[in-house]
């Protein structure tokens, strides 16, 4: 687990420490009135019509002026709502940006995380500014009629974390799955937060039977993705899952599944940058299991 604590803390300062003046971001369309944006941190959904602009997460504050700038060349109207998919700071960091016009909404967990502060892993995260703070709050779900359709923001099992939200623009039949789907290999879950790899196989499973198999999928992380590719990415967490299991019952330890490199077979989920190794991972399945029993 210490290895796992290293990387994160390591991509937590390079993140504190990044040159936002280098980031670009430009809007893609991806289907109906939706847009998809990406810069650094947390991929954004815009929905932009007639009623105006509803954005999906925020990113981190130094890049709001240019996510405004981005949103403008799709409509001169301001953003009206912002909808967080949960409490992470490279997910919310962006919300006092938008305040002075929209409405932020969040599941109930992450208002409460984001107004105490807490730690994320070993890093201090400070209570946020009222401003960023979600005002409205739900603790199963909403819709939101904006732009001729209904958006519907579903709270899952918790996975990623325990407020986790996936957003569902529903006639423009695109799903913001928020970290309960990324596509840079092992996914980072966070069990202080409340969340847990198991929870998130639950949460996959929760949410493919009421969306459309045709769906466009943008992940919390990564680029526009398919159903098929949740379904390949929910899969191979269950087996790893099942593999871990079977170690730990057969009375092997975490540091000997790890050197045994119990999850082989899943090693290109390491990712270039191995931001989550299989060895991390290993770890983090079994503390998990450990608080399921």
């Amino acid at each position: 687990m210490r290895t796992f604590l290293f990387l994160m803390l390591v991509a937590a300062a390079a993140s504190a420490q990044q040159d936002f003046s280098r980031v670009e971001i430009n809007p893609a369309k991806v289907a109906g009135n939706v847009w998809f944006l990406k810069g650094s941190g947390g991929n954004i959904a815009a929905s932009v019509g007639d009623d105006g602009i509803a954005i999906v997460d925020s990113q981190f504050a130094p890049l709001s002026a240019k996510i405004h700038a981005a949103l403008a060349q799709l409509s001169p109207k301001p953003v009206k709502f912002v909808l967080n998919t949960h409490w992470h700071f490279d997910h919310v960091g962006g919300n006092a940006g938008f305040a002075d016009t929209a409405t932020i909404f969040a599941h109930e967990n992450v208002r409460k995380r984001m107004q105490k502060g807490d730690s994320i892993l070993s890093m201090v995260v400070e209570p946020a500014a009222p401003a960023a703070l979600p005002v409205v709050t739900f603790e199963d779900g909403l819709s939101l009629w904006w732009n001729g359709e209904e958006i519907r923001a579903i709270h899952t099992t918790p996975g990623h974390t325990d407020g986790d939200a996936v957003i569902w623009f529903t006639k423009s039949n695109v799903v913001h799955f928020g970290d309960d789907f990324v596509t840079y290999g092992f996914p980072f879950v966070d069990l202080k937060s409340g969340g847990s790899v198991t929870g998130l196989i639950k949460a996959i499973d929760s949410i493919l039977p009421q969306i459309p198999k045709d769906a466009k999928i943008i992940p919390g992380h990564g680029e526009v993705s398919t159903v098929d590719d949740v379904r390949k990415f929910r899969a191979g967490l269950d087996e790893m899952v099942g593999v871990v299991k079977k170690g730990l019952k057969a009375g092997k330890s975490v540091e000997q599944l790890q050197k045994a490199h119990a999850l082989a077979a899943w090693e290109s989920w390491g990712g270039k940058n191995k931001f989550v190794s299989a060895e991390d991972f290993i770890a983090v399945i079994a503390e998990d299991l450990a608080k399921r029993k």
